[in-house]
């Protein structure tokens, strides 16, 4: 009797049951999780807010020049609770004249736009616009410039007002100055 063929057969056999082990291990799928801790950043202006100057040539008419005052928020507390911009000043003095505290102001909101190569979530503002930023010799309580309402604001943006000087035709000429201070706090 010739055994080989039986034998041919037996090596198949095992050789398919091999491959079959090998096939269904391959095709079997295990879940598995993944996590990813992402700590709180902070708020803060992501550079000092920079200086304004306004710039005008009496005319013996009165004046409203303007300028705008780039100011770089940077949200990494990825809250989403919101944060606010307020504002207040010295008069604006030069010797002994002064303009009135009334005039500096900004008309309308803001304009805001997420730094370069940066994803965010814009600010939006429920400020009311004009806006009065307070004045006197000793500068008075800080009011609200400009706020992120809750879940908006996160990431780098820049918030740009233009800002506007009320400068009557009775004017006295001179280099008028006054100290801003700007503050960035959580919160809308």
């Amino acid at each position: 009797m010739n055994r080989r063929p039986t034998r041919i057969l037996g090596l198949l056999a095992a050789l398919a049951a091999c491959v079959g082990i090998v096939l269904g291990a391959a095709s079997s799928a295990q879940a598995t999780s993944a996590t990813a801790t992402l700590s709180a950043g902070s708020l803060a202006f992501v550079s000092a807010p920079p200086s304004v100057s306004f710039s005008a040539t009496l005319n013996g008419q009165d004046q409203n020049p303007t300028t705008t005052q780039a100011l770089d928020v940077g949200d990494a507390t990825g809250s989403g609770s919101g944060w606010n911009i307020t504002a207040t000043s010295t008069t604006f003095t030069a010797g002994s004249h002064t303009l009135s505290n009334s005039a500096t102001s900004v008309a309308s909101a803001p304009s805001v736009a997420c730094d370069s190569s940066v994803t965010c979530t814009t600010a939006t503002t429920n400020v009311t616009y004009p806006y009065s930023l307070p004045a006197a010799g000793t500068a008075p309580t800080a009011t609200k410039l400009f706020n992120a309402t809750a879940n908006t604001g996160l990431g780098n943006q820049t918030v740009t007002p233009t800002w506007k000087l009320a400068v009557p035709a009775s004017t006295y000429a001179g280099t008028y100055t006054s100290t801003w201070t700007l503050s960035l706090a959580s919160g809308p």
